[in-house]
């Protein structure tokens, strides 16, 4: 009977309740407690320590988790009295108060973790379709001042959760995962599948005020009437707009600019005033697309753009007191976009600084708790639950050339052409969408006017020894062949076709999705792409619009009730999240079967829980080129890779560009040159490294033909990842192997340094190198604060620092400020064009003098599944600074086609020698055989 001592204070507050406890028994791996109101909450404990909690009426209806791929295997000790029953393990102890169910989560050494709320708990039955669901909600830690990280992407420039609000839903720009991590040491994993809100229970709602609103079209004002909401959000909204306003913002709904609806430019003023009735923080959300300003007692809040397409919340929050007016203001040019306003009233603070999951449909409550004595535990703890994460190949870490579209297939060869012929290094180049005949979406066969040979095609890509990527959605037309066998077993969406929607391609034709949901479905998907596509020998798989993207600006309401499941006839309320993991899952086992000793390679719009075992990684989706969105983009890789995701992009440059960068004004060239630039530098350190975007195109060679600054800033990028590919790939294989992180948040490595907490435009790139990218137009410095409890290098002078301060960096436009830690061991390889050139060729190790460090280098043949049968080496290296010594260990393991010999050089950074670190030459080296060197 162990573990009494930890849950002291569990007992205490608990034996203040009824006197009428609850039943408890014990089942494999853990206990039931029946509460006092008949629920039912069962505790199971892993062999790591982890907790799976549900909650539930009845325990038999809990579906099975499609995120977590693990059962409870772990031995725990139970314990129970009048009050509570516990589990106890090597990491930990679970409470449960018998009478309220109430869950306490200590650590070993017993302390407080997780601490919840009971009154707070919910299993509301909803109705979703004639079916009975359960809306649920479960909150911890009320006033707590933890920090919380994870959840997946999101834009809205939000690092520490804590005090904030994330709705978890798929959009083209938004990834939901709910795992939280916490400073506190755990993780939590809450398996729903359906829309959830963390922090704020309540949706927001429109700001109903007596708005005056103002209709301008071409510059001279045609209408003013009261307004209560802001409120053009969806296409059934765009009906409200007034007649004497239409412009050409009726081809958001059909398409086309009808007669007599001239395109002029639109404006619209609201202009209200709010007088709130509580005191505190007012959380907005302001839903737009084109140009929009707002202002709160003339003082601007924001300024955005987005393609007019493609709207998303931009987050903004006033302090503001009960009864005291603020005069609002919004300047929106629609540019045939969407808007709407909504608005959060305060909550108390012990709410608002809480861990709080609302979840709108599930059978139950159900929540993994991780133990995470750091937040490297945590993400491993994650995967152990959710599936490993698989390596990809070598060259999937090089650099990636895209662009929205290469036409032809002469095209996309020339581009990589010119490449070679500049000697600018890249690896991948990518075949984006609508390679297919015009009326044949999701046939899987290329358009033989425009792609007369793909295979040869992709034999000129591989005879420059690179490699081509292909874009293949889950959408289709109705009459192609592969939908109408997907039709025929019931795989098939038939809502998005009664709905008569049509999709932007040409006239605009019908088109639906396919239903990952029934193992035959994902069968056939992928058997239809294997039988037309992988014999032409494509390398990897591009899948867009996997949120799914039924139909732009549909309703969530609308979206949910299309997601629907045809083959299972769940609601799609209550699998709203789930759909891309299912999509990737099923391609990622079709290609493991079909080429088993090939490592699959995938990148998908939109993940959820475990979509890392699919060999798949994750972009930011259709994100606009301004510089408060290359801002945004920090944030949202960090925290997706907290929730577990190694592998990430961005489109550098940003996918959609504003017309005054699109129409090439020589005004305009200098942001858009120092936007790209800028945005490239962040992409080199970033896990993958991709250029991708609408017109003007971002090929290297052609960009910066005109610009021979430019031009040098871009290559030195180029070459630097390639350079760094030593340690690049040695990061990649800890993803696999050590469950490690490539892009971490300052607080994953410097918890104790409160400073470093809410940092958001600063991260580690590995264990090593610090990246401060630059987001603001003109500026050519930049402060950066450089971590507590170590010192560090500027890469670009040699000077070096004490940390816990500071500094102002130098920037200029070609250079990104980028810093080492001392004790840092950074192997570098030799110059190349693509990774396969010279993989094992001569190493400069770099050591960062002023702490002890240990570099263990990771080699393998680069692509096939060598690495999962132990072929693969590990040279290990340990800097001693007292004596200022490098000691290179034995060689351990090895793998086909490994060099016995090496060439390596040494140079040790002391803060002495001025100028760029890694331009700097070793004088000689040493010839290693895989033996140690002292």
């Amino acid at each position: 009977m162990i573990g009494r001592a930890p849950v002291a204070a569990a007992l205490l507050a608990l034996l203040a309740g009824p006197a009428l406890a609850g039943e408890v028994e014990q089942v494999p791996h853990g206990m039931v407690v029946t509460t006092d109101a008949g629920e039912h909450v069962r505790v199971l404990a892993y062999a790591d320590g982890t907790f799976r909690v549900t909650v539930a009426n009845d325990l038999a209806q809990v579906a099975p988790s499609l995120m977590v791929i693990h059962d409870a295997d772990g031995e725990p000790v139970f314990y129970q009295d009048q009050a509570i029953a516990s589990l106890t393990t090597h990491m930990g102890h679970a409470v449960i108060g018998r009478s309220d169910g109430r869950l306490t989560v200590y650590d070993a050494a017993g302390t407080l973790l997780l601490d919840e709320y009971a009154p707070a708990r919910t299993l509301q039955r909803v109705q979703i379709e004639g079916q009975q669901w359960l809306a649920t909600r479960a909150q911890f830690n009320r006033g707590s001042d933890e920090g919380l990280y994870g959840l997946g992407q999101h834009q809205n420039r939000q690092m520490n959760y804590n005090g904030e609000d994330v709705e978890l839903a798929q959009h083209n720009m938004a990834i939901a995962i709910p795992y939280l991590v916490s400073t506190r040491g755990y993780g939590i994993l809450w398996d729903n599948n359906s829309i959830t809100r963390v922090g704020d229970p309540q949706e927001y709602e429109q700001l109903d005020l007596d708005w005056r609103a103002s209709y301008f079209v071409g510059g001279r004002h045609v209408l003013a009437r009261p307004e209560r909401t802001i409120d053009y959000q969806y296409i059934e909204d765009q009906q409200r707009w007034p007649q004497e306003a239409r412009s050409a913002v009726v081809a958001a709904t059909t398409g086309q600019n009808p007669a007599g609806h001239s395109a002029q430019l639109q404006q619209v003023v609201w202009r209200g005033q709010y007088r709130p009735r509580t005191s505190g923080t007012h959380k907005f959300r302001l839903y737009s697309s084109g140009y929009v300003k707002l202002f709160a007692n003339d003082v601007e809040v924001l300024s955005r753009w987005r393609q007019n397409w493609n709207p998303w919340f931009h987050n903004f929050e006033l302090d503001l007191e009960a009864g005291m007016a603020t005069e609002l203001r919004v300047e929106w040019e629609p540019d045939q976009g969407y808007i709407a306003l909504e608005h959060a009233d305060p909550l108390p603070d012990a709410d608002r600084h809480s861990v709080s999951f609302a979840s709108e449909a599930g059978r139950a409550i159900d929540y993994y708790v991780v133990p995470a004595p750091s937040m490297d535990d945590a993400i491993a703890g994650y995967r152990r639950l959710t599936g490993n994460a698989p390596m990809m190949p070598r060259w999937a870490f090089g650099f990636w050339q895209s662009r929205q579209r290469y036409e032809t297939q002469d095209q996309l060869v020339d581009v990589l052409r010119q490449y070679r012929d500049a000697r600018i290094p890249i690896d991948t180049i990518v075949q984006d969408w609508f390679y297919w005949p015009e009326d044949q979406w999701g046939s899987h066969g290329f358009d033989p006017a425009r792609f007369p040979d793909p295979a040869a095609m992709v034999a000129a890509v591989h005879n420059m020894d690179a490699r081509i990527m292909l874009s293949v959605w889950p959408k289709f037309y109705p009459g192609t062949a592969n939908a109408q066998e997907l039709a025929a077993g019931g795989y098939l969406y038939q809502r998005p076709l009664d709905a008569g929607q049509l999709d932007w391609v040409g006239p605009g034709y019908a088109n639906t999705f396919y239903d990952p949901y029934a193992a035959q479905a994902r069968e056939i998907y992928f058997r239809q792409m294997a039988d037309r596509l992988l014999p032409l020998g494509f390398d990897a798989w591009w899948m867009d619009a996997t949120e799914p993207d039924w139909h732009s600006n549909l309703s969530v309401q609308q979206r949910k009730y299309q997601m629907t499941s045809p083959a299972t006839g769940v609601p799609g309320a209550a699998i709203f999240n789930s759909y891309p993991l299912l999509h990737a899952q099923g391609v990622a086992e079709g290609l493991r079967a079909a080429q088993p000793d090939r490592r699959p390679v995938i990148l998908t719009r939109s993940g959820f829980g475990g979509i890392q075992r699919a060999s798949a990684a994750l972009w930011s989706g259709d994100v606009a080129a301004r510089w408060d969105d290359l801002r945004d983009q920090i944030s949202a890789g960090l925290n997706l890779s907290v929730a577990g995701v190694p592998n990430w992009t961005h489109d550098i440059g940003g996918f959609a560009v504003e017309n005054r960068f699109s129409n090439q004004d020589p005004a305009h060239l200098p942001e858009w040159r120092e936007l790209y630039l800028r945005w490239f530098q962040f992409g080199a350190f970033s896990p993958l490294f991709r250029s991708h975007g609408e017109f003007p195109q971002r090929e290297t060679p052609i960009i910066a033909a005109q610009d021979a600054a430019m031009m040098e800033g871009l290559t030195h990028y180029h070459r630097l990842r390639y350079r760094l590919m030593p340690y690049i790939y040695t990061l990649a294989a800890g993803t696999h192997f050590a469950d490690g992180t490539i892009i971490r948040p300052l607080v994953m490595d410097f918890e104790a340094d409160r400073q470093v907490w809410d940092i958001d435009d600063e991260y580690m790139f590995g264990p090593s190198l610090l990246a401060a990218p630059v987001t603001r137009f003109g500026a050519r410095n930049r402060e950066v604060y450089l971590p507590a409890g170590t010192d560090w290098y500027d890469t670009n002078t040699g000077a070096r620092y004490t940390g816990g301060q500071t500094v102002t960096a130098d920037a200029p436009r070609e250079r990104m400020p980028l810093f080492v830690r001392a004790g840092s061991i950074v192997p570098l390889g030799p110059d190349v064009q693509y990774t396969g050139e010279n993989p094992q060729g001569e190493l400069t190790v770099h050591v960062f003098a002023g702490a002890d460090g240990a570099f263990s280098l990771y080699e393998d043949q680069g692509e096939d599944m060598g690495y999962v049968r132990g072929e693969f080496s590990r040279i290990p290296m340990r800097w001693h600074d007292r004596a200022k010594l490098l000691a290179i260990g034995e060689r351990q393991g090895s793998f086909p086609g490994m060099e016995q010999w090496r060439e390596i050089a040494v140079i040790v950074h002391d803060g002495s020698v001025p100028g760029p670190v890694f331009e700097r030459e070793g004088n000689g080296g040493l010839l290693y055989s895989g033996h140690a060197v002292p």
